[in-house]
């Protein structure tokens, strides 16, 4: 059911503190954390701790969320201190836009030049 932790979702036992995870800020709604595989020197992944297959889901099941997650992405740039050089959020929505874990989740990257159009 949509907003209930998915028991074979890898964010989901990241927010219930299964799956270990380098937490860089923490929040009542969300939970951000250093991706795996960085894209950037900055790349957090900033993840709602209620499930929802993406970031359209979640807008319309619950729009006070990604207001949330773009407010810790603005926070986790300051605390990176990429925020005064520029910093990217990204919400890849679909397999074929990239996205490989099916749990709405923004991506701040920063830290480097970031072109455009991104690949």
């Amino acid at each position: 059911m949509a907003g209930e932790p998915q028991a074979d979702c890898l964010f989901c036992k990241i927010v219930a503190g299964e799956v270990p995870a380098d937490v860089v800020r923490e929040t009542e709604t969300t939970v951000a954390f250093r991706d795996i595989n960085p894209q950037a020197p900055t790349h957090v992944l900033v993840i709602p701790k209620v499930h929802y297959r993406d970031a359209a889901t979640l807008a319309a099941a619950e729009p006070q969320l990604p207001a949330d997650l773009l407010r810790e992405a603005g926070e986790v740039a300051a605390e990176d201190k990429v925020d005064g050089t520029g910093y990217r959020v990204v919400f890849n929505t679909g397999s074929g836009a990239g996205q490989t874990v099916f749990h709405a989740h923004a991506h701040v990257l920063g830290g480097r030049g970031l072109d455009w159009p991104p690949g």
